[in-house]
């Protein structure tokens, strides 16, 4: 039914020139205005008809108002879930095409048609219902149609609020089949309902409700209904998405269809969706379904996004061709968005003949949903010749092909779309096809000193393979080759536990965080047996309180290691929850980054320090809305610049690009700067000062605090780790202009003390990649290192503090370690 078809059309009005006010004035000379008396009998007649007609006017208006107009009806929908409790979850109900979800669903509309007509309000109204899905618990989400008069939408509205009483009420009913389904948690909500259709040359606009003023409403289902033009498709464009981040609570979902046909979905979505980088979408034909779904809490401000028509086979949707250049580049339709479904593309590449052909996929990204283990690629996928590549790739993919023509196919199906893939080709001396680099078994190439160094760098491992270890080098087990000063450093390298064997301490033993040894089964006893407590961490009960444990504000400590800000609530009192409002972005990283470059408001403790009239000089972290922490080389005092001086900086909050000022940034002069008083300008030891801007800044999506750890936040060797700055891209090379990102691991304490001679002391960390090639460096200083927690949050884990080089093999960078200066930043900021 097309819901804009049905109603009245047009509602009739009083007549205008009809006015009962109006009172007709006695002529002056009545005897001009006498009829003749032969016209006496006919004007009355004519007068008791018109008077007659008179009448039947009012009384058909009459009427109508109280009669036909009260019946003018509308359709109204309304959209709700409810937990089946006597019934069991299968895969099966997640597709809507199988009879089993097909038998389900027909039995909840059934029994929801019987709850309906023992309600008096809404029984003479209703419709019909449908189940658009069902997920684990086993909830069913349904939609109810009914057909009500204006008068009564308000006891509608009011019956159908209160669903949960209606569907008690019935289940306590005495006569009821005994196959029954069982509901409870029932949430009914309206179903808002749009309808749009795109014109040539005009840019349509579709919000949730209360966009942007207000926060979406709870419980809510909304849709709408878009339509092209014949021959054309629409373009679907959000410039803001901002949901819950849990798709299973709030989330948008497309179709390319105008009704929710499951085989037809093209994206689900959810989460905050940075405007630098926005989710477009193209149908493969001329109609288009959006849905917002939300449940009973946790709403924010919403969505937004513009809505236009493009000629099927237009831009962006072009693709396939030959290519005959020896060397070339195409990409999937309208990447990096999403490329359309329904499409099949073919490329068909001829180099010179004796030349083979070499293609490098810089992004590719096919994925699909409940296709992750799937080799045969049944949905979507790219084939070289005859090979299909699908899913989610990693890095680059290499693919040769042995001749100098290829045809390179595209394939989408009628669901799921993802954003697609960048492809390079060159042709190649298929006699060399790797000059003077070592050729992967993935065809891949890698320059030689990379063989046989301990790190996939083929992304296959073939490059490690069969190797001869060096004399600095250990053998393990499974044949891989690792760098001696890897063993004992309590990451598993080796990947078998090779280098982690016979390091000190007997079968049966425990290897403290202080190297001593003690049994294992006094792990966990309530005694402090290793000296630093580390034998009673990650205990299920309470411990006593060491250096390690987490000690919560009423004093108690709990064993558990690194419990704040992770969502479970560990300390009696709740303290490890508190002040937990921070380390996190506001928008989902895509999965499509150029180089190294962060997205805008990707880390937004990251800060800019500019010496005025200068520009960008050290970075710093915002800890909250007063102070920033950078490292104390950056404010040391020289000669011809007072940098310990505040009125020398300027601090720059929710920077993404040096030398543009942002409408997301924020720029602050300096009230106070606190150098930590034993920092040692020789050694680099206690590098970290501490800053007050002269005034609050306020959060936004582009600024936010960091967390702080507690003093016993444990940062283990092995920990993935971000560094990000302006800083220069390579050693001795200029500066950055969009903030850069690198992820690095933190380095074993011991290893990295003996790599760098001796120079580490506890109040520093390592983190890097031994092998070279990432690291931080000058213009970094001051920085965040940010390492993300199992809640999902950012700590501070260091600052960038000093280095031997930048990203030398074997020279990490070394950072100043926070927790070493929790008492101190708290004393000074209260932070």
């Amino acid at each position: 039914m097309d819901y804009m078809d049905s109603g009245m059309r047009y509602t009739p009005k009083p007549d205008k020139d009809w006015d009962t006010a109006v009172q007709f004035l006695p002529a002056s000379n009545t005897k001009k205005l006498e009829k003749k008396k032969g016209l006496g009998r006919i004007g009355a007649v004519i007068g008791v008809v018109v008077f007659a007609a008179v009448l039947a006017l009012m009384i058909g208006l009459l009427v109508w108002h109280f009669h036909y107009r009260k019946d003018v009806r509308e359709m109204r929908m309304y959209g709700g879930s409810m937990r089946i409790t006597n019934q069991v979850f299968g895969d099966h109900y997640e597709n809507s095409n199988s009879s089993e979800f097909k038998a389900l669903a027909k039995q909840v509309a059934d029994q929801l048609k019987t709850i309906y007509s023992r309600t008096p309000q809404l029984s003479k109204y209703y419709v019909g219902s449908s189940v658009q899905a069902f997920s684990e618990g086993i909830i069913a989400y349904y939609l109810s149609e009914f057909n009500v008069p204006l008068s009564q939408a308000s006891a509608v509205d009011q019956a159908m609020g209160s669903m949960d009483k209606l569907v008690d009420k019935d289940q306590r009913t005495l006569y009821r089949p005994g196959n029954s389904l069982v509901f409870d948690d029932v949430v009914s909500s309206d179903v808002y309902q749009y309808a749009q259709h795109a014109k040539a040359n005009r840019i349509g606009t579709i919000e949730s409700p209360g966009f942007p003023d207000t926060p979406y409403p709870p419980d809510t289902f909304v849709q709408w209904q878009l339509r092209a033009d014949p021959g054309h498709v629409l373009k679907l464009a959000f410039d803001t998405f901002n949901l819950e981040e849990d798709c299973k609570k709030d989330f948008v979902k497309i179709y390319d269809s105008l009704v929710a046909i499951e085989s037809r979905a093209m994206e689900e979505i959810c989460g905050y969706h940075s405007p630098s980088d926005p989710l477009t979408f193209l149908s493969s034909r001329n109609v288009m379904l959006v849905t917002l779904v939300t449940n009973e809490n946790g709403n924010y401000p919403g969505i937004r996004a513009h809505v236009s028509q493009v000629p099927k086979g237009g831009p962006g949707m072009k693709c396939g061709g030959k290519l005959t250049e020896a060397q070339g580049e195409f990409t999937s339709p309208n990447f990096p968005n999403y490329y359309p479904p329904n499409t099949v593309c073919e490329w068909n590449i001829e180099v010179p003949s004796g030349m083979w052909i070499s293609l490098t996929f810089n992004k590719f990204l096919l994925f699909e949903p409940g296709q992750e283990n799937s080799n045969e690629c049944p949905k979507d996928y790219v084939a070289v010749n005859s090979k299909k590549l699908c899913g989610e790739k990693v890095g680059e993919v290499v693919e040769t092909v042995s001749s100098n023509v290829a045809k390179i196919s595209f394939v989408s199906d009628r669901s799921y779309v993802d954003r697609g893939f960048d492809v390079s080709y060159k042709a190649i001396n298929s006699q060399d096809p790797c000059p003077g680099m070592f050729q992967c078994k993935n065809q891949r190439c890698i320059d030689l000193p990379l063989k046989c160094d301990g790190w996939n760098d083929c992304g296959d491992m073939s490059e490690e393979l069969n190797c001869v270890c060096k004399a600095v080098d250990m053998r393990c087990n499974n044949g891989l080759c690792k760098p001696m000063f890897w063993k004992c450093d309590g990451v598993n390298d080796c990947e078998d536990n090779t280098d982690e064997l016979n390091c000190g301490c007997k079968t049966g033993e425990f290897v403290c965080q202080n190297t001593k040894c003690v049994l294992e089964k006094k792990k966990c006893d309530g005694i402090n047996d290793c000296g630093d407590g580390s034998d009673e961490l990650d205990c299920e009960r309470s411990t006593i309180c060491t250096d390690l444990s987490y000690k919560c504000k009423n004093n108690l400590c709990i064993s558990k290691v690194n419990p704040e800000c992770d969502g479970q609530k560990d300390c009696e009192d709740g303290s490890d929850e508190e002040n937990c409002d921070c380390g996190r972005s506001r928008f989902k990283t895509s999965r499509i980054v150029g180089g190294q470059d962060a997205e805008a408001g990707e880390f937004p403790w990251q800060v800019s320090l500019h010496v005025k009239q200068y520009g960008h000089v050290c970075g710093a972290s915002i800890i909250n809305q007063r102070w920033l922490v950078t490292a104390a080389h950056c404010v040391k005092e020289e000669a011809n610049n007072k940098f310990s001086q505040p009125g020398t900086w300027e601090a720059y909050l929710g920077l993404h690009t040096q030398q543009q000022l942002e409408k997301t940034a924020v720029r602050r002069g300096l009230k106070q700067i606190i150098p930590h008083p034993y920092y040692n300008e020789f050694t680099y030891d206690n590098d970290i000062a501490l800053m007050e801007l002269i005034s609050d800044v306020p959060y936004s999506d582009h600024i936010q605090p960091i967390c702080m750890p507690s003093a016993q936040h444990d940062f283990p060797p092995g920990q993935s780790v971000w560094i990000t700055g302006w800083g220069a891209t390579r050693e001795g090379g200029t500066a950055a202009t969009v903030l850069q990102k690198a992820q690095v691991r933190v380095i074993n304490q011991t290893v990295c003390n003996s790599l760098l001679g001796n120079q580490i002391t506890s109040r520093m960390l390592c983190a890097g990649i031994l092998t070279g090639g990432v690291d931080a460096c000058q213009g970094d200083s001051g920085g965040p290192l940010s390492s993300p927690s199992l809640g999902g949050r950012m700590f501070l884990a260091g600052v960038v503090s000093w280095g031997d080089g930048c990203a030398r093999r074997d020279k990490p960078g070394i950072y100043t370690r926070l927790t070493k200066f929790r008492g101190w930043i708290k004393e000074k900021t209260g932070v």
